[in-house]
């Protein structure tokens, strides 16, 4: 199946910036008040894909999310801003990092919560993988990003590698 060109040329990582933002209600807490972190974890997975589909212009699926560490609380009535962009694509995958924000609009302050990135593979409607254009880094932030996808990706390949060999696999 032949892919579109124009569909596969660069495009800026402004193409594919995306934000959402939710507000707390009691249905996403515990018992305590707080957000729960399944909750922001699967928010974390929607802004990411928002981010995917708008730079591929396809389906894309989550391959991996690494580990998020939860800095501050979360309590109902706090608006969540969840900004995302793909940072970086490979051949079918991207990497999308999604910066996570509380605003309590009533005193007006912002404390960041989480981020992560998060790798999504574009798909047809069968589920086979398709083409992602390459990403094009414009400022220096986009720059930083695009390379520190790079290595994550050898980093991550490498620990694969590695406990693949220490369960005796090849």
């Amino acid at each position: 199946m032949e892919q579109n060109h124009d569909k596969l040329r660069p495009r800026p990582v402004s193409d594919s910036k995306s934000e959402m933002i939710e507000l707390v209600l009691p249905n996403d807490t515990n018992p305590l008040g707080a957000l729960l972190g399944g909750r922001l974890m699967h928010w974390i997975d929607l802004a990411g894909a928002l981010a995917a589909h708008r730079h591929s212009h396809s389906h894309t699926v989550t391959a991996s999310m690494d580990h998020i560490d939860f800095l501050v609380p979360v309590h109902v009535g706090d608006m969540v801003i969840l900004q995302s962009a793909v940072n970086r694509a490979f051949n079918t995958s991207m990497e999308v990092g999604v910066r996570v924000v509380v605003e309590n609009y009533i005193t007006g302050s912002h404390q960041k919560v989480a981020s992560a990135y998060l790798t999504f593979v574009a798909v047809d409607r069968h589920g086979r993988r398709l083409k992602v254009p390459p990403v094009i880094p414009e400022t220096e932030e986009e720059k930083r990003r695009y390379d520190g996808a790079l290595r994550r990706r050898e980093a991550s390949k490498a620990e694969r590698e590695r406990r693949k060999a220490a369960r005796g696999e090849e």
